[in-house]
């Protein structure tokens, strides 16, 4: 396949970068699901590259048509991700999953802050350690996974003026998932999101590792 330029240093290559395939079996099974992922999802767009990610992840390519990209993410994630900017994840699972290669952000968990919040206010834990962050949101990459109130907090914190780099949204269940995900869409924030009450771990995780992915071969050109 020719190289074609899909984004100011995000390109499709003839060869296949996973930096998080650290053997020679890891990265054999990662090239061939995505040029699995490549036919069936498509190849055109940076978009495509996280649809192809997250299809993988969860092992259906229905994923991809669920995913949603609001107020270009992928060039706001690149910028934050230049920028050094700190993620925040909504529980340990995603914190544990995001790649900490190829970029220097610090990667920090909302599970740590917040516990006396939580108690006072009767919150959930993940949503109370997003109050706790509230101040050093501005300017961040949020990665919401599993806590619906997670992510309507932070909605609620942009509402106020507070603008993260990026959110990426994919909360799953039945209470709450979807809709904080149709709220997150109606906001002048970068995002990505998936329709309805499917998402989870593996879709946030390998929306932002992709995004870290780019930004690492860009970095390398």
């Amino acid at each position: 396949m020719s190289k074609e330029l899909l984004h100011p240093g995000v390109t499709t290559e003839s060869t296949y970068t996973d930096i998080g395939a650290d053997t020679p079996e890891g990265f054999s099974i990662s090239s061939r699901s995505r040029s699995l992922a490549r036919e069936m999802v498509g190849n055109a767009t940076p978009e495509d590259r996280i649809r192809q990610r997250c299809s993988i992840a969860v092992g259906d390519w229905a994923m991809a048509d669920l995913l949603r990209f609001e107020n270009d993410p992928v060039s706001a994630g690149l910028a934050a991700i230049a920028a050094g900017a700190p993620v925040f994840t909504d529980i340990r699972m995603v914190l544990t999953g995001i790649q900490k290669r190829g970029h220097s952000c610090p990667v920090e968990c909302a599970l740590d802050y917040g516990a006396d919040i939580s108690r006072e206010q009767g919150i959930t834990r993940s949503s109370a350690g997003f109050v706790a962050l509230k101040d050093r949101l501005e300017g961040s990459i949020v990665v919401i996974g599993n806590a619906p109130s997670a992510l309507l907090t932070v909605c609620g914190f942009v509402d106020e003026g507070i603008c993260p780099a990026l959110i990426v949204g994919t909360p799953v269940g039945f209470v709450n998932a979807a809709e904080s995900k149709e709220v997150l869409r109606t906001k002048a924030v970068p995002s990505v999101s998936n329709v309805g009450t499917r998402g989870g771990t593996p879709v946030a995780v390998a929306s932002l590792n992709e995004i870290i992915t780019m930004y690492s071969e860009q970095s390398h050109d």
